[in-house]
């Protein structure tokens, strides 16, 4: 019999997206399933997830959830089992999963996210017929409480499962000022230091963190990161105090999605054997972001523009990158300021650089079929998924060596290059000298084509498929179980 796991978070492909977590909620089902982990799938009922379960059947209702009715629905999420909190008061609102159109936080998302943990928890705990699993799995602050439900507030004789907390990116951590917990529904004793207090406030991610039997990162590099204050964003000290139960496990990305042999968005096929057909997709680029035709190195990015993926020292390198023969194609969004310093950037070299506001996946895709080189100079990065797609497409990573990045990356040092094992371009410390001085050394590297050839090649030929991280939860699941 397979082993019953609850995942709960708040987006997942193709439902719901901001980044990088709904593409790992959204392929774990089919990564455990090949493990012999049958995956439920909870996610709160925004518009675009009613709009596709509107077949669903309804399991449970709510009186009062958190002071508010609510429904649990069950429908199917590329085939596997999918639950849907139907909360309208919480959750049928025009603009994002976290925020109004202008990008603006909801006033409750406290309240909205505590009633979602609420719920989880008493799925999780056995109050809803029919619903039984083995394990919780959580992801971010958004399904931390779910575990501090489970902890401080299950019912008197209530079966309560082990439980995972997955840290997708410390830096959003879900704090909250210290009287919203009288009314979280929690007693008392919930308000301890190894509790949901946290400086003061109410400490989403830190609840959950604090109730996990096991916590995972998206990385090994980045599972040891947080234990030191420059990544652990002020919860490196609970990181150290879980010693061996905090581990990291690199995501994979759907290589049914994300493959240059069968993508629908892509002008010309290819594969490690046919890189020549990559000029089309080259050729395609350029015209769609009208950049000048020709033969030197296409440079894209494609990122949040935030200080945390390093944007604002992109921008001071943009000259530079130009000045030796390069060009950029962009697709981003985030703050204001960067992003005018980008246009400002694109007008000063009309041709050689521009820039698309907002995210389109379809464009992505064709991005990393066309471009030469991905650049990623990000401050930290828990995993990251973008480099793992220039990977598929022969499109070259440069990133910085941090989490994730310089999990998935070998950089092409001399003896990698021997060794034929090369697959990306390494550069430490987020700066303006470091990042140019990575990018020059690209741009040379692209001038040998034999050499470059067997970059995009080792890059494409490498296994970032769900299957060993598939296998990697799978094996903690069952360690927790027989606990």
């Amino acid at each position: 019999m397979s082993l019953q796991v609850l995942s709960v978070a708040s987006e997942a492909v193709p439902l719901v997206k901001t980044g990088g977590l709904a593409d790992v909620v959204g392929a774990l089902p089919a990564a455990l399933d090949a493990q012999g982990v049958r995956v439920t799938t909870l996610l709160p009922g925004y518009p675009s997830v009613m709009a596709a379960a509107k077949r669903a059947k309804v399991l449970h209702s709510f009186d009062s959830l958190l002071g508010e009715p609510a429904r649990l629905l069950s429908a199917k999420l590329n085939g596997h089992p999918l639950l849907v909190l139907d909360a309208p008061a919480y959750f049928a609102r025009e603009g994002g999963p976290y925020g109004d159109a202008s990008g603006k936080d909801w006033p409750d998302n406290w309240r909205r996210f505590a009633a979602f943990g609420r719920a989880a928890a008493d799925i999780a705990s056995g109050q809803v017929k029919g619903q039984t699993f083995d394990l919780i799995h959580a992801h971010d602050w958004q399904a931390g409480m779910a575990l501090a439900y489970l902890r401080f507030a299950s019912p008197k004789g209530a079966a309560i499962p082990p439980s995972v907390m997955t840290i997708h990116n410390m830096a959003f951590q879900g704090y909250f000022p210290a009287n919203v917990f009288s009314k979280l529904g929690l007693p008392k004793k919930a308000w301890a230091f190894d509790g949901v207090e946290s400086y003061g406030g109410v400490g989403f991610l830190k609840a959950g963190l604090e109730a996990a039997n096991a916590i995972t990162t998206v990385s090994p590099t980045y599972a040891r990161e947080i234990r030191e204050a420059e990544f652990g964003m002020g919860l490196e000290g609970l990181i150290q105090s879980r010693g061996s139960r905090v581990r990291g496990i690199v995501n994979g990305i759907d290589t049914a999605e994300w493959n240059p042999v069968t993508d629908p968005f892509i002008a010309e096929p290819f594969t490690p054997t046919t890189l020549a057909k990559r000029t089309a997709n080259k050729r395609a680029l350029e015209a769609e972001f009208n950049l000048d035709m020709d033969d030197g190195p296409l440079f894209i990015v494609i990122s949040r523009l935030t200080w945390q993926k390093g944007m604002d020292v992109l921008v001071e390198v943009i000259d530079h990158l130009v000045g030796i023969g390069g060009r950029l194609a962009l697709l981003g969004s985030g703050d204001a300021a960067i992003a005018e310093a980008m246009h400002i950037a694109a007008k000063r070299h009309p041709g050689k650089v521009s820039i698309r506001i907002g995210y389109d996946e379809a464009l992505s895709h064709r991005m990393q079929a066309g471009g030469d080189a991905i650049l990623v100079p990000s401050r930290f990065e828990p995993c990251g998924l973008t480099q793992l797609y220039g990977l598929a497409y022969g499109c070259v990573p440069v990133v910085a060596r941090t989490g994730g990045l310089a999990d998935t990356i070998i950089d092409a040092n001399l003896a990698a290059v021997e060794a034929g094992v090369a697959t990306g371009l390494h550069f430490t410390g987020v700066a303006f000298n470091p990042l140019s001085d990575a990018i020059s050394r690209a741009v040379h590297l692209y001038q040998d084509r034999d050499l470059w050839t067997a970059l995009q090649r080792g890059g494409m030929k490498a296994d970032f498929s769900w299957s060993r991280s598939g296998a990697a939860y799978a094996d903690l699941f069952r360690d927790l179980k027989a606990k």
